[in-house]
C-alpha cells in the first residue's frame, strides 16, 4: 500500500515538474516571440539599430528647437554652456540647439532623433507626439505593444509664452479702429474682401502660429471658447466661417520668423498684417526702423505659444538611451531657463515669463508701450484635445482658399547629370503628396528646347493625382533650355483657367542658364506689369551652381513670390516647404 502510494506520489511530481517546465518554456517562447514581433514591427517602420548614438556616460543634450525660438534658446544654451557645469562623474555639461520644423520634429521623434529633447513653439507637438507614438506601436483593439508606463517624453516645463495675435502696420490698424475697438476675425475678412489690395496671411497649419489661429477661427465659427469638439468643428455653420474668412488670404507658408525676413527685405508693402506670436511684434519694433507694428488681439479669443522643453525617452530596441548624465544636463538647463535671471532675458526681447513674478511693467519692459497690451488677451481660448486639433488639420484642407499651380520643370540635357532628373520625380512626387485640399489644381509644364504641357490643371483627385504622378515619373532630360517660354506658357494657361478665388501660382526649377526662348525677360515683366490684378505668384527654384541666381531671382521679385537655391541633398525638402505656401 505504502509502495502503491509512493508509486502514485512520484507518478505526480514527475507529471508536475515536467508541466512547470512547459510553462517556463511558453513563458520563454513568449517573451521571444513577443520581442520578434516587436523588433519586426520596428523594423517595418524603418526603425533599425542606431548607427554610432553616443558615450554611456555623456552629459551632451541636443534639443530640437522651432525655427521662431531657435536664435534665442541657442545663445541661452551658449551662455549655460560657458559656466563650465559639470556631473558628479566630471563629464562637461553641453546643451546644442538645432532649428528643425514642428511638424519634422515630432516625425523625427518616433525613431531614432539625432536630439535627446525637444522644445516646439507649442503643446500642441507634443500632444501629437503623445497620440502618434501611442497610434505606431497599437496591436489593436486597444492593445498596445509599449509596456505600460512608457512615454515618448517626461513631464514638458515651459519656459516662455507668448499669445497669438494678428501684427499690423499701426496705419493699418488704426484703419481697422484700433485701438479703440476690439477687432476680430470677421473685421479682418470684411476688409480683404472690401480692399482687393489687402494683404494678409497665416502660416500653413505645420507651423504653431497658423494651426492656432485656424483653432481661434474655428473656435470662433462654433461660437465657443471652450470644448471645441469633432461635432462642433465640422458642423457646416463653422465650416462656412471658417471658409469665408480663410478666403481672403493672401498666402499661406511657413513660420513668422519667414515672413519677418521678407518684411524687412521687400519692405512696408509685402503685407498689410500677418499672424504671429506677441513676441514678432515687439522684436520687429525693437529692430527695425520705420512705421510700427501693433499687436490686434482677436477679439473672439486667441489661443498661446507655450514655449515647451521636453526630454525624450528614447531606449526602445534599436535606439541609444538617454544617459544618466544626459538627464542631468536636461534638469540643469530647465532650472537655468526658470531662473529669474533667464526669465528676465526672455522678457526684454518679448516673450512672457512663465515666473510670474518677473513684472510686464517692470521698469524697461518692452511691454511698457502700447504697441502691444500686457493687459490681453481678454479671452483665452482652451486646446482642444488631439483628436479634435486632428480633425481641424483635417477639415483646414476643405476650407482654406484654393490653389491652381502650374509646375514648370527644366528637363534639358544637363538634367541627366547626377541624376538631377530623377530626384526632380522624387521632389515633385513629394509636393503633390502635400496638397491635400479636394478644390486645389495641379499641372505639369516641362521645357527643353520645346515647352510641352504635360498635364493641365486638374482637380487632384483619385483619377487626376494618379494621372499626375504617372505624367512626373514619365520626365525624362534632353535638349536646351526654354525657360522662359515655360513660364510664358504656364502664365497664359493660369490667365484663362485661373481665378480670383484661388491662389493663382507658379512654381518653376531650373538647374541651367536660359538659352532657347522665343520670349525675353523683359517681355515677361511687362506682360506681368500689365495683367497686375490677376496676382499669379512665380515661385522660383535654382538647382544646384550652374543655374542663373541672378535671372531666377528677377523672375521671383516680379512675381511676388521667392527665390530658392536646391543642391541634390536639399531639393525635396525644398519642394515640400514651397508647397506649405498654397
Amino acid at each position: 500500500m505504502s509502495n502503491q502510494f509512493n508509486d502514485k506520489q512520484r507518478t505526480t511530481l514527475i507529471i508536475g515538474a515536467i508541466g512547470i517546465v512547459v510553462v517556463c518554456m511558453c513563458v520563454i517562447l513568449t517573451a521571444w516571440a513577443g520581442q520578434s514581433v516587436w523588433n519586426s514591427l520596428r523594423e517595418r517602420q524603418g526603425m533599425t539599430t542606431s548607427q554610432g548614438g553616443w558615450d554611456s556616460t555623456t552629459a551632451e543634450v541636443t534639443v530640437a528647437v522651432s525655427p521662431g525660438m531657435a536664435s534665442t534658446l541657442a545663445k541661452l544654451a551658449e551662455q549655460f554652456n560657458a559656466q563650465a557645469r559639470k556631473t558628479p562623474d566630471g563629464s562637461p555639461m553641453l546643451v546644442r540647439t538645432i532649428s528643425v520644423v514642428p511638424e519634422k520634429m515630432v516625425e523625427q521623434s518616433l525613431a531614432n532623433p539625432p536630439f535627446q529633447a525637444i522644445a516646439p513653439d507649442s503643446s500642441l507637438w507634443l500632444n501629437q507626439l503623445d497620440q502618434r507614438w501611442v497610434a505606431q506601436y497599437s496591436a489593436g483593439e486597444g492593445e498596445s505593444l509599449i509596456p505600460i508606463g512608457n512615454r515618448r517624453f517626461g513631464d514638458p516645463v515651459r519656459y516662455a509664452a507668448s499669445p497669438v495675435v494678428i501684427a499690423a502696420w499701426e496705419s493699418v490698424a488704426r484703419g481697422l479702429g484700433w485701438p479703440e475697438r476690439n477687432i476680430g476675425w470677421k473685421d479682418i475678412q470684411q476688409k480683404a474682401t472690401a480692399d482687393p489690395t489687402f494683404k494678409w496671411n497665416h502660416p500653413s497649419t505645420g507651423h504653431a502660429s497658423g494651426l492656432l489661429a485656424t483653432l481661434a477661427e474655428f473656435y470662433a465659427g462654433a461660437g465657443l471658447t471652450r470644448g471645441l469638439t469633432e461635432e462642433a468643428a465640422t458642423a457646416q455653420t463653422t465650416l462656412d466661417y471658417v471658409r469665408a474668412v480663410e478666403a481672403t488670404v493672401r498666402f499661406y507658408g511657413e513660420g513668422e520668423d519667414v515672413i519677418v525676413q521678407r518684411l524687412a527685405a521687400e519692405g512696408r508693402n509685402f503685407l498689410d498684417a500677418f499672424v504671429a506670436q506677441e513676441q514678432v511684434v515687439i522684436a520687429w519694433n525693437q529692430t527695425q526702423p520705420g512705421e510700427r507694428l501693433v499687436a490686434i488681439y482677436p477679439a473672439e479669443g486667441t489661443l498661446w505659444a507655450d514655449h515647451p522643453l521636453a526630454l525624450l525617452e528614447l531606449g526602445m530596441p534599436g535606439e541609444t538611451p538617454i544617459t544618466d548624465n544626459q538627464r542631468r544636463t536636461y534638469q540643469a538647463f530647465v532650472d537655468y531657463l526658470t531662473s529669474a535671471e533667464v526669465q528676465q532675458q526672455l522678457l526684454s526681447v518679448g516673450y512672457r515669463p512663465v515666473d510670474l513674478d518677473v513684472r510686464l511693467d517692470g521698469t524697461g519692459s518692452p511691454f511698457s508701450g502700447d504697441a502691444v497690451d500686457r493687459r490681453q488677451p481678454q479671452t483665452t481660448l482652451q486646446i482642444p484635445a488631439a483628436n479634435v486639433v486632428e480633425v481641424v488639420q483635417n477639415v483646414w484642407w476643405y476650407t482654406k482658399r484654393p490653389t491652381n499651380i502650374y509646375l514648370v520643370v527644366d528637363t534639358s540635357g544637363s538634367m541627366d547629370e547626377n541624376d538631377k532628373i530623377g530626384l526632380t520625380r522624387v521632389a515633385l512626387r513629394s509636393f503633390v503628396d502635400q496638397i491635400r485640399g479636394a478644390r486645389d489644381q495641379v499641372g505639369l509644364i516641362t521645357f527643353a528646347t520645346n515647352v510641352h504641357v504635360e498635364r493641365p490643371l486638374q482637380a487632384l483627385d483619385e483619377a487626376g493625382r494618379t494621372a499626375l504622378y504617372t505624367a512626373i515619373e514619365r520626365l525624362s532630360a534632353s535638349g536646351n533650355t526654354a525657360l522662359i517660354d515655360g513660364v510664358w506658357e504656364a502664365y497664359s494657361r493660369l490667365l484663362v483657367e485661373g481665378n480670383a478665388e484661388a491662389i493663382n501660382a507658379i512654381v518653376v526649377m531650373t538647374d541651367g542658364q536660359e538659352n532657347s526662348s522665343r520670349q525675353s525677360l523683359s517681355a515677361l515683366q511687362r506682360r506681368i506689369q500689365q495683367e497686375q490684378g490677376k496676382q499669379i505668384v512665380i515661385f522660383t527654384i535654382a538647382f544646384g551652381k550652374d543655374a542663373d541666381e541672378k535671372f531666377m531671382r528677377s523672375m521671383a521679385e516680379m512675381g511676388g513670390g521667392q527665390y530658392r537655391r536646391a543642391t541634390e541633398t536639399d531639393i525635396e525638402d525644398l519642394y515640400k516647404i514651397i508647397s506649405t505656401y498654397f
